[in-house]
């Protein structure tokens, strides 16, 4: 039948056939070259049952057209007749337009895919080695690897060989290859061969026996003289033979080429030699090789060359990769190697990423690695290169739980498909997900996708990635629970050895504490329990990526100790999503937060709020705490409401700056440090100032009931005035008071001081949270003089006695409780004395450096480091602040920018005025914010205040992740600290001493 109908009935029939295309289709198919098989029902059926139909059809016409008359008719009888090479022929065709190029340019080879026998289904080396035996150059070895590459596609695309089966076979195919590359490169140059050993070991996917279609293949090197040879001679000669060998497979000709050959995994990466003796190996392995080189030894193994030098290389290193775990550094170089895979990834193809992405294949294979690493060393059937083999190993061993094994076996199989058939349409190394719905359709139909293949293989890939997600940290700590909450008796189970050695691994430095924590979290069979069974995997998790995983969990133990019969807690942790992290990361960054938090626990209820870590302002705080303390029985129980108050404001930020510096998943981390300086300033001061109202509310209480005989304000000065208070800062003060109409000065007087010690006993009562001191030595006349004085009295004072430094330190004088307008008249009465005008003469500036030099040399404690003292050492707060402030007595009479008690802020002024250039504002606001975050770190970390690193390790790594700094980097960290600051001490010398 010819004409409109036969083409509508066809193209109906290719519409049902899975064509995008039916138009050009039956162009193609009315070709001449295609008479004998145009009206062919099979071939339509096989068509439709390729991955893409119209690039099927496209290549068998371009196939067709490339053979000669007679060899057409046989390739014509032979796809009408045989139906599996009718299969494997187009579902190549339909799946790899790159192998349809092959087979154009060389149309004999679809004849590899003919043979159809028991030993064709799972070739090995040997099979393969007699694939490319007929190469004789470059050249033919890569038409011969294609042609061998287009019978395992085909196995592939038809489902003969599974997807761990044809990772298997690119592996042994690539292991051939290699042999066949080395023996061209010895038959160029008979000379170099005669004189070493050389040995090519595969490393990673290829060494794993689970190689991509296209990915560079690693390796590795050794060599040894042969017999009576030079061995410096011989190496050179074996790097020459490995060079070659690199070419032949690497380069690119009209033939494409094979794949690069990758030998950066090799001792000193790029920057050593290629080729080394295995003592060399040895020796350094021995001596300089990090944790994630013994990883990539792991799937060690000898692939060409000499076997007995290969098989001495593995005897010698596999002791070393099983012994990994031992290492000092261990840990932290697995929480490095772990940080480095996420930072790597880039952010624009985060969500496409295959491999590196979350839930990708990366997570399953780094979790396999580390688990074997830490488990091999003591149970040799752990000791596989390949992932699969190792995670069915890890499950018969109890290491893993057999349930979550057999998801993360079905996930990672889905998830290796579909990087196979992605690289497999163009033989490109990609781990990135097509964007197009043309592409995604391809790839769907590919993995038998065929009712909605777009929507099925997002849905499908969400699915799984999502799994290994939540896999990855359950693989590590769920059979760690199972240890220790004994419900399912007669399942295999770790041992209390075996857990150990795995929390050691992660960082636990007390497993047994831990294991105990475990016990008391998980056991039973209680609803707490079973929630607490749920949450501690990815808890653990986080703890692990701590400086302290032992705190995160005895902490975490605390609270749920206190909190765990309070149906919310759990509740909280469980269905809000920020909760259960932003805990960890507080409870593992160090003591303060935890033991604010263990003393009010209620307050976890912040960290699940979505406004919950924003500061409250002080307006808002001082109603609080003035509303608590009027509702006091007495002026103990007033000032104790008030640091309750206090207590939960302090978590509040605290909370807020860990969480900023280090980041979680749905925070990131802060970009701007200045920005979280600012806003601890800010919020202890405002918290602060509210807590000094309740203890004046409470104290005039005590004496007068509502209002006392005398106005009075509190001024804060120093860092308090400046709003720049640090986590264990004292509060710097003064004390003003003006007595009421027709109340007698001395009993005002009387009143006022009766007040000020008050609220000192108060504040001065003993608590276990961090204490507000109140200090007031920057009065006039300092400790010998009256602790309060009236407005009148500073005024004669100032008037009479001032010296420059009282001046300076009023700079930072703002009023912060108490009498509003009393406070505003005290800023009045101070503002020509802190900006005089005209600014400073020339005996005042010398009076200032004096002062400065003499605290320099007199007020640093003994023995500190200079260079490592935030507060008075060299390019510290003390530099950055005394310079800013010098600026501001000297010029802020006529530039009201100045006029502030802020430092950050009257830097940036000074700059504006063009007082300060540049880029030397901004080497003292650097240095001024690191010496500020270094204050708050010890504080966070320690519970206590202090002005240097700490000396423990484990301390000094907490600080190290607070201020940004990686495991294993605090080194770099006090590098960095020493050169900002000595780039703030020598803007300090020209802007300050005038150098």
């Amino acid at each position: 039948m010819t004409g409109p109908g036969r083409r509508s009935s066809t193209f109906t029939r290719l519409l049902r056939h899975g064509f995008t295309d039916p138009s050009r289709a039956e162009r193609l198919l009315d070709l001449p070259e295609l008479a004998a098989l145009r009206d062919d029902s099979v071939l339509l059926d096989a068509l439709g049952g390729t991955a893409d139909p119209d690039l099927a059809l496209h290549g068998l016409v371009r196939l067709v057209e490339a053979q000669a008359e007679a060899e057409r008719q046989t390739l014509t009888t032979t796809l009408l007749s045989a139906k599996p090479f009718r299969d494997r022929l187009l579902g190549v065709l339909g799946s790899s337009e790159a192998l349809a190029d092959h087979l154009s340019r060389h149309p004999h080879d679809w004849q590899a895919l003919v043979t159809y026998e028991a030993a064709d289904l799972n070739p090995g080396v040997a099979e393969f080695e007699q694939g490319l035996a007929d190469a004789d150059g470059p050249d033919s070895l890569r038409v011969a690897y294609r042609r061998c590459l287009l019978a395992i596609a085909a196995r592939d695309v038809c489902g003969t060989a599974d997807v761990a089966q044809t990772a298997a076979e690119l592996a042994d195919l690539a292991t051939a290859t290699l042999r066949a590359a080395l023996a061209l490169a010895r038959t160029a140059a008979p000379a170099d061969a005669a004189q070493c050993r050389l040995s090519v070991i595969a490393m990673g996917k290829c060494g794993g026996h689970e190689l991509n279609y296209v990915s560079d293949v690693d390796v590795i090197f050794v060599a040894e003289p042969a017999d009576g040879a030079d061995e410096h001679k011989a190496l050179q000669a074996a790097t020459r033979l490995a060079s070659h060998l690199m070419r032949i497979c690497s380069d690119t000709t009209v033939e494409g080429t094979i794949w690069p050959v990758d030998a950066n995994l090799r001792p000193e990466g790029r920057n050593g030699p290629l080729v080394r003796t295995l003592s060399s190996h040895l020796a350094y392995y021995q001596r300089w090789a990090k944790t994630w080189e013994f990883q990539a030894l792991l799937k060690a193994r000898p692939v060409a060359g000499d076997p007995e030098l290969g098989a001495a290389y593995i005897d010698a290193v596999s002791p070393m990769v099983w012994q990994a775990a031992e290492r000092e550094n261990f840990v932290a170089d697995v929480q490095k190697m772990r940080r480095r895979v996420v930072d790597n990834i880039p952010a624009a193809h985060l969500d496409r990423q295959l491999k590196l992405g979350p839930g990708g294949l990366r997570d399953v294979e780094f979790a396999v690695q580390l688990l074997q690493l830490v488990h091999g060393r003591s149970d040799a059937t752990l000791r596989s290169g390949t992932t699969l083999d190792a995670l069915g190993a890890l499950a018969a061993g109890g290491y893993v739980g057999r349930a979550d094994a057999a998801q993360l076996d079905d996930a990672y199989r889905f998830l290796r498909a579909m990087e196979h058939r992605i690289q497999l349409y163009r033989l490109r190394r990609t781990h990135l997900v097509p964007e197009d719905d043309a592409d995604l359709r391809r790839l769907g139909r590919s993995l038998g996708l065929r009712t909605d293949p777009v929507a099925e293989l997002n849905k499908e890939w969400k699915r799984h990635a999502s799994l290994v997600r939540r896999l990855h940290e359950k693989l590590f700590y769920r059979p760690l629970l199972d240890a220790v909450a004994q419900l399912a008796p007669g399942e295999i189970r770790l041992s209390p050895k075996a857990a150990g050695q795995r929390l050691e691994a992660l960082g636990y430095a007390d497993p047994t504490a831990a294991l105990r924590h475990l016990e008391a979290l998980s056991a039973g069979v209680s609803r707490k329990a079973a929630i607490q069974r749920t949450l501690l995997p990815v808890l653990l998790g986080w703890f692990a990526d701590s400086a302290d995983p032992d705190a995160g969990l005895l902490g975490f133990r605390k609270v749920s100790d206190a909190l765990g019969k309070t149906p919310w807690y759990l509740r909280l942790l469980r269905d809000e999503g920020a909760a259960a992290e932003n805990l960890a990361r507080v409870l593992s960054a160090g003591r303060l937060a935890p033991d604010l938090l263990l003393r009010a626990p209620e307050a976890v209820a912040i960290l699940g709020a979505p406004e919950g870590l924003k500061p409250r302002g002080r307006e808002h705080l001082e109603q609080e705490v003035l509303a608590a303390v009027g509702r006091a029985d007495d002026a103990e129980q007033a000032v104790a409401a008030a640091r309750g108050v206090r207590r939960r404001e302090l978590f509040r930020t605290a909370a807020a700056d860990l969480i900023g510096s280090y980041g979680t998943e749905e925070s990131p981390r802060e970009a701007d440090p200045g920005a979280l300086v600012d806003r601890v300033g800010n919020a202890v001061t405002d918290l602060n100032a509210a807590t000094i109202a309740g203890a004046l509310r409470a104290a005039v209480a005590v004496g007068w009931g509502e209002e006392l005989p005398t106005r009075f304000a509190v001024i804060g000065m120093g860092r308090f005035g400046g709003h720049e208070l640090g986590y264990g800062s004292d509060a710097d003060v003064l004390f003003v008071h003006e007595p009421r109409e027709g109340v007698d000065d001395q009993e005002a007087a009387r009143a006022a001081t009766r007040v000020v010690e008050e609220m000192r006993r108060l504040l001065q009562l003993p608590t276990a949270d961090p204490p507000l001191l109140i200090d007031a030595d920057l009065r006039p006349e300092g400790k010998s003089g009256p602790l309060v004085r009236t407005l009148a009295s500073y005024a004669a004072y100032y008037r009479r006695w001032s010296l420059v430094w009282e001046a300076q330190a009023l700079l930072r004088a703002e009023p912060m409780a108490g009498d509003p307008d009393l406070g505003a008249r005290f800023v009045d009465l101070i503002d020509p004395l802190r900006y005089p005008m005209e600014g400073l003469g020339e005996e005042a500036v010398r009076e200032i450096r004096r002062l400065k030099a003499r605290m320099e040399s007199e007020r640093l404690p003994r023995g500190a480091d200079p260079t490592l003292h935030a507060k008075l050492g060299r390019g510290g707060l003390s530099d950055v602040e005394w310079t800013v402030q010098l600026f501001q007595l000297q010029h802020g009479w006529r530039l009201p920018g100045l006029r502030t008690t802020r430092t950050r802020e009257a830097l940036a002024a000074a700059h504006a005025a063009d007082l300060i250039p540049a880029d030397e504002a901004q080497i003292l606001d650097e240095a001024w914010v690191l010496a500020t975050r270094v204050r708050n770190a010890v504080m966070l970390v320690r519970g206590r205040p202090g002005d240097t690193f700490p000396s423990d390790g484990r301390e000094l790594a907490a600080v190290g992740r607070y201020l940004g700094y990686e495991p294993g980097h605090v080194g770099e960290m006090v590098d960095d600290y020493r050169r900002i600051t000595r780039r703030a001490r020598a803007v300090v010398e020209e802007l300050f001493y005038g150098a």
